[in-house]
């Protein structure tokens, strides 16, 4: 049976082990957080005292953290994975980083003799509890169909998109799609509030038309219940469309609407609320149009 090493355990990763661990599947967790370590340790996991212990005892090692440079040190860092790793293992970064340090992530576990796949996922914090997390994945699909059964234990939608580079270009898509929709849906229930409307009531009259989505059905009813816990706070996301604008830059692509969110929430960042959900967009068009979104008024 494979082992597998976990790095990352915040409001994504302890859920993907409890996965993991629900599944047989013997894992090794490490986070510098230790009461995220203790809680997973109770449930079944092991603990490793360093990511370069961690490695050393795993088939695949899996990241996800919030930044490339967090991964850059956890890969080469004296006491890291790749000081650790034996060859022929399988090092999978789940992380949301651009596709140019996903590249050069690969290069460097390469030289060590393993395999690199960058796999971002889609489905935030209720996807990595309920094990239906979708993957979007840089590198050898013979290298994927080794670890399948890691990536069906934790997730239900597994698409190869190319090589090395391409999980996180399409990580980055996705990252412009749900956080453009997102304020779509802000724009429109601050518009229904300052008409008058109930937006519980605009809500439930759009979502069974074209207007319908994922985002539009997760993220309203916490817009008008008030309710900005973060599933994906808004500095994740924040940290996302950055590298989707610096990405743009570097290919010549002009992304207008993209541009105009990266404001936005650089603004809600300096009016305090860059940990809160990403619904909480709705909150600088509330700020602007002096109205609160809230059901049944």
């Amino acid at each position: 049976m494979k082992k597998v090493g976990f790095v990352g355990l915040g409001i994504m990763g302890k859920p993907m082990v409890l996965n993991l661990l629900k599944a047989g599947i013997d894992t090794t967790v490490y986070d510098i957080n230790a009461k995220a370590v203790e809680a997973l340790v109770e449930a079944g996991a092991k603990a490793a005292v360093s990511p370069k212990e961690l490695a050393a005892g795993s088939d695949v090692v899996i990241t996800i953290v919030p930044n490339a440079a967090i991964v850059e040190s956890l890969l080469e860092a004296e006491d890291g994975i790749l000081a650790g790793v034996k060859p022929g293992t399988i090092i999978v970064d789940m992380s949301s980083v651009s596709p140019v340090a996903s590249q050069k992530f690969a290069a460097a576990v390469e030289k060590h003799g393993c395999s690199f796949l960058d796999s971002p996922v889609s489905g935030g914090e209720p996807g990595a509890i309920n094990g239906t997390l979708a993957y979007m994945i840089g590198g050898d699909e013979a290298v994927v169909e080794k670890i399948r059964d890691v990536f069906l234990a934790m997730g239900k939608s597994i698409t190869v998109v190319g090589p090395n580079g391409s999980g996180s270009v399409a990580k980055l898509a996705n990252q412009v799609i749900v956080n453009l929709n997102i304020a779509a849906v802000a724009e429109a229930l601050v518009l229904a509030q300052k008409a008058g409307a109930d937006p519980e009531k605009v809500y439930q009259a759009i979502r069974g038309g074209l207007a319908g989505s994922v985002v539009l059905d997760a993220k309203a009813p916490m817009m008008f219940n008030r309710d900005f816990k973060p599933g994906g706070t808004l500095a994740i996301n924040l940290k996302d469309i950055t590298n989707v604008m610096d990405t743009a830059q570097s290919l010549d692509v002009p992304l207008l609407l993209t541009s105009q969110l990266k404001q936005i929430m650089h603004s809600l960042k300096a009016d305090g609320h860059i940990m809160d959900d990403h619904s909480g967009i709705v909150q600088f068009y509330e700020k602007v149009a002096g109205v609160e979104v809230k059901k049944g008024s």
